[in-house]
């Protein structure tokens, strides 16, 4: 939390706040809404889950009238994990696009595809399809051997964001997840993040936290052993309960080209908590994830 009476380099942590802010404002000014292109967004990774819609509930905030189309497409690269919990890491690579009508319906390989239901000029509510790309023997044969597969499945996502001030552009994040198919279960985050002192006209950033939590079809599907599973693998039986299944922090940066020219770096930290962190699959409770994009809007 920023902290009035505090100081770093010799200027109010408040006014290092609000010049970041006024910094992001120059950019959003320019007609970018930013949102976190990451390659196959959907798919389980370190990133927190308001990394992919960074910056787009602060665009109203100093740019009331939002063009009706907002078009952005590029590509992305991420390494992460070959799942949750593993200890070796691959590249996926996979578009990146970002569609937004009237601030009201949108396109993306970030928030999926869905409308903005209700909302005022530091909030919004959303409700979209989205899509979990599973995960398969293959990824990690050593490992996951004999435990099957988990299909990829599409979903509803229902989120909700929330901006204190301009003053003070912290945005508050939830959301809620309902997958059909796959790991059929229930998933959900609390997150939040703002601007930060540094940022200028052509390169700002932000940061913040995330919380996961989830039901015991999901964590069952994800990091729990049946009696199936067993009998084909080298794991003991293991049943995953319902509740937190990680914290993480976030950082997302951008740098400005052009007009039309941008590029995107985002990073994450994960810590595998309770049933999630102490599933015999997770060989390494802490994970990370580093992803670029390139991207050119319209």
């Amino acid at each position: 939390m920023v902290n009035s009476g505090g100081t770093r380099g010799g200027r109010p942590r408040s006014q290092q706040t609000i010049l970041a802010a006024a910094s992001l404002a120059a950019a959003t000014l320019g007609g970018l809404a930013l949102s976190a292109p990451s390659a196959w967004a959907q798919t389980p990774s370190p990133l927190g889950e308001w990394q992919y819609s960074v910056g787009i509930p602060l665009q109203k905030m100093w740019q009331p009238n939002i063009p009706d189309w907002q078009v952005r497409i590029g590509a992305a690269t991420s390494f992460q994990p070959r799942y949750e919990g593993s200890d070796r890491y691959h590249l996926m690579t996979g578009p990146s696009i970002d569609v937004r009508y009237k601030d009201l319906f949108f396109l993306s390989s970030g928030e999926g595809f869905g409308v903005n239901f209700a909302q005022g000029e530091n909030w919004r509510a959303s409700l979209a399809g989205v899509y979990d790309l599973g995960r398969r023997g293959h990824d990690d044969p050593p490992e996951l051997n004999g435990l099957g597969n988990i299909n990829p499945a599409p979903g509803l996502k229902l989120s909700g964001e929330y901006v204190i001030s301009k003053d003070f552009p912290l945005v508050l994040r939830a959301d809620v997840r309902r997958y059909f198919g796959g790991s059929n279960g229930w998933i959900g985050d609390l997150g939040a993040y703002m601007p930060l002192p540094g940022s200028t006209q052509k390169f700002f950033w932000f940061a913040g936290p995330n919380v996961t939590l989830a039901d015991s079809n999901y964590m069952n599907s994800w990091f729990g052993v049946n009696q199936n599973q067993a009998a084909h693998s080298s794991y003991a039986p293991y049943h995953a309960s319902a509740g937190f299944k990680s914290v993480g922090f976030g950082v997302s940066l951008v740098w400005l080209f052009d007009k039309h020219w941008f590029a995107t770096a985002d990073g994450a930290f994960e810590q595998l908590v309770g049933s999630a962190g102490n599933s015999p699959i997770t060989h390494r409770k802490a994970n990370g994830v580093a992803d670029i994009s390139i991207n050119y809007r319209f």
